[in-house]
Order: C-alpha cells, then sequence, then structure tokens
C-alpha cells in the first residue's frame, strides 16, 4: 500500500476518515510513501511550527512501519507524466498537486493500491484503499 499526504494529516488532525484511515494502515504489510510526498507531508506539519505535532507525524510515520521510497529517474518521469495528464491547470478533474504526482507515481509503478482521502485520485487509473469506517474507541496503531 501507498500512502498520501491526505491521508497522514487526516489522521493528525483526527478528521472523520481517521479510524478508517487507521484501520488500514494497521491491517496493511509493506506500506511506502514517495520521498516527495514525505516531504510534502513534512511541510504541511512542520509550517505549524509545533513540535508536539511534528513529534506525532514522525511516531505516526514509524508506528505504521511506513517505509520512504527514493524518487528515482523513473519514478521522476512518472510523476510528470501525472502532472501533465492530471495535474492542476491540465483541465482533469483529478487535478493533482505536487505531493500528489509522487503519490500517484509510486502507487502506478509498484501496482500497490493508495491510501487517501478525497476524490482526486478516483479521476485517475490508479487502485485507491476502499475506506471502511470500523467500530471502536479511536484512531490506534498500538
Amino acid at each position: 500500500m501507498i500512502v498520501d499526504t491526505s491521508a497522514l494529516i487526516a489522521i493528525l488532525r483526527g478528521e472523520p476518515e481517521a479510524e478508517a484511515l487507521v484501520d488500514a494502515l494497521a491491517g496493511s504489510t509493506g506500506t511506502s510513501i514517495s520521498a516527495g510526498t514525505y516531504l510534502e507531508a513534512s511541510i504541511v506539519v512542520d509550517a505549524n511550527r509545533d513540535p508536539v505535532l511534528s513529534a506525532r507525524f514522525d511516531e505516526l510515520v514509524e508506528a505504521a512501519r511506513i517505509e520512504i521510497a527514493p524518487v528515482d529517474a523513473v519514478l521522476a518521469r512518472v510523476a510528470r507524466q501525472a502532472y501533465r495528464d492530471y495535474g492542476k491547470g491540465s483541465g482533469h478533474p483529478a487535478a493533482l498537486n505536487f505531493g500528489d504526482c509522487f503519490s500517484y507515481a509510486l502507487a502506478r509503478t509498484s501496482g500497490a493500491a493508495l491510501l487517501c482521502k478525497g476524490d482526486d485520485f478516483v479521476h485517475t487509473d490508479i487502485r485507491t484503499v476502499p475506506l471502511e469506517r470500523a467500530a471502536g474507541s479511536g484512531p490506534s496503531l498500538g
């Protein structure tokens, strides 16, 4: 499974989808995030200048055993093509941003489904992880 910024931020903010996203992470093995997407998520988190939130982000990535996949030439080219095909300004309803293009590229090249929040990626040709709301007391990876 590949993880997008939107999933991590939704978990950290305790958004309505957080529990289902945590359940998906907890039930997955071999979870990865592109280095480009990791940087985007880090920028979103660190822009708040909140050391507690930054620590929670690091703890989430570690607890979920999310591997950071390097951006090589192949991934960069697929991300570039994703922007051409689905990016903001292309007129396509997906309107992918910079980080989205790296999530798309890693999902596309690996064949793995993408864990994300929102409807952007459903307008592309990659698979997304279906979210199911599980009963429970709240998000936990422990």
